[in-house]
């Protein structure tokens, strides 16, 4: 932590890395990683997770943190872990991080609904809410919000593109067969 006119300044550390589906950058706090940039991702992007969510914060390159965090991202979409062991600091609201939560409990190779999720935090009509919620995931891949659909099965949305979250559900439904939501 750095000071600033007598104040604690947030540093935060970013890097790009190479992966199977592309670039990607990641943005780490003092605390973990806290933000996974997709290559092609809509939304606001890396600069803009900074902007809304840490806006005072003194911005730096740096790979050290950010080491073992790129080869279990790789190691994942490469096909060789199911999961991660990793300290995050996803910054959003009670309600956002409540629901993130959620997705870090689906299984590896499972879906579930938006309402699935909705039901699992105990707010059975907060379906929307919890849909923004997971488009608002700063940690995709880490957090598996590819790994949620619509009731209907359908796809629903993804920041990196359907076709990622196709690639992805694809890549760990064959790895495990798909139970449905475990939660």
């Amino acid at each position: 932590m750095e000071w600033y006119r007598g104040l604690p300044m947030e540093i935060v550390l970013t890097t790009a890395i190479e992966s199977p589906i592309g670039g990607m950058r990641l943005a780490f706090t003092e605390r973990g990683l806290a933000y996974v940039e997709l290559p092609h991702a809509s939304g606001r992007g890396l600069d803009g997770w900074l902007r809304c969510c840490v806006p005072d914060a003194m911005v730096r390159e740096g790979s050290a943190p950010s080491r073992g965090a790129a080869k279990q991202i790789v190691e994942y979409l490469n096909g060789k872990r199911l999961d991660f062991d990793l300290v995050l600091d996803p910054l959003g609201t009670p309600f956002q991080r409540k629901v993130w939560d959620a997705l870090l409990e689906i299984p590896y190779g499972e879906t579930c609904s938006y309402r699935d999720i909705a039901k699992r935090i105990r707010m059975p009509n907060a379906v929307r809410a919890v849909g923004t919620a997971n488009g608002a995931n700063p940690l995709s891949l880490v957090v598996p919000c590819h790994r949620v659909i619509n009731s209907g099965g359908g796809l629903g949305g993804y920041g990196g593109g359907l076709a990622l979250k196709r690639r992805l559900l694809a890549m760990e439904q064959g790895q495990q067969p798909s139970q449905g939501c475990l939660l």
